[in-house]
């Protein structure tokens, strides 16, 4: 699917992918062109993807993609329909390629389309406050409330019977029916996203959005990035408190509730019916099943199955940190 927010470049030569990954002697047609950079989940043919760690070997092996950027370690787990580019650092060059396919997506100005509400279709439909600002492919549906000092900044949409705070930023966002996004938000900026590279940090651009389900509130002062190649997604029925950081790629599940403080890092998944304490940390690409309470402080750097109660650092189950800490 064509990337609703930010415009694709491509197709490209892959005989220019392999110039830029500075990879020689492959029997290709350098004249294949490549129409997107996908992950391995969502690419297809004519799509090129990556692969990175042994963590995704599954998902490796059904890829669709024509082309993945791997190891020498891992390209054995592709099919026979994806050929494997090998290179030394896979995230730095699926950042070099992304940037050719998707360049206005590795900066994150301030959005210059801006106007005010009233000079908008909408100010006859939302009840505003002072001073809100509307970008461009900006949806808003109806009974929305938008407080003082906010900017609504371009490819937002939002859904019925939603409010939206005072000095709030939003892009690059869905947003469901009867959300509430508190005070001083920050939802569908860049994420942090970089790698060390010589004597500068390149940055990667963020091509996903932040999707929010219906019934969901999002508490003060909470920061959700986009996706870099995958969205973030919080299902319906969540509440977040205060001062959470979600970060990019973040998929939680329906009916959790997250405490204040909590930092989700990036490409995590967070099942149903959970509940995490104030202050707790996950560390990123872990997986946290259904049914989890995780209690506050904790430090949560391996997976943790469905169904399970943990506590402390690293976050181990409740009867075993009560009985070490008596």
């Amino acid at each position: 699917m064509k990337n609703p927010f930010f415009n694709n470049y491509g197709p490209i030569l892959i005989g220019n992918i392999l110039n830029i990954l500075n990879i020689k002697n492959y029997n290709l047609n350098v004249n294949d062109e490549i129409y997107d950079i996908k992950d391995l989940y969502t690419s297809g043919k004519s799509d090129i993807t990556f692969f990175h760690s042994k963590k995704y070997k599954e998902s490796a092996k059904l890829t669709k993609a024509s082309f993945c950027i791997t190891t020498e370690s891992l390209k054995n787990e592709l099919p026979k329909s994806c050929i494997p580019l090998v290179v030394q650092n896979v995230l730095v060059c699926v950042s070099k390629i992304t940037s050719m396919f998707y360049p206005d997506a590795i900066n994150d100005d301030f959005d210059d389309s801006i106007i005010d509400i009233s000079e908008t279709d909408f100010k006859d439909k939302v009840i505003c406050g002072k001073n809100v600002l509307i970008g461009k492919n900006v949806l808003i549906g109806t009974n929305c409330k938008i407080g003082h000092n906010t900017i609504i900044e371009k490819n937002v949409s939002i859904g019925d019977n939603c409010s939206i705070g005072s000095n709030t930023i939003i892009r690059n966002s869905l947003i469901s029916n009867n959300v509430k996004v508190l005070d001083n938000c920050v939802i569908g900026k860049h994420g942090f996203g970089f790698f060390p590279n010589k004597n500068k940090n390149l940055r990667y651009p963020h091509i996903g959005i932040v999707i929010i389900e219906e019934n969901c509130e999002i508490g003060c002062g909470s920061t959700i990035d986009r996706g870099s190649m995958s969205n973030t997604v919080i299902g319906k029925n969540t509440y977040l408190d205060n001062q959470i950081h979600i970060a990019h790629n973040v998929k939680i599940g329906e009916n959790s509730i997250i405490a204040g403080q909590v930092g989700i890092a990036g490409s995590s998944i967070i099942g149903s019916n959970v509940k995490i304490g104030g202050q707790a940390g996950i560390s990123g690409h872990i997986k946290v099943g259904n049914n989890v309470e995780i209690g506050g402080g904790s430090g949560v750097i391996r997976n943790i199955p469905d169904n399970t109660k943990v506590m402390g650092y690293p976050a181990k189950n409740i009867r075993e940190f009560l009985r070490d800490n008596k």
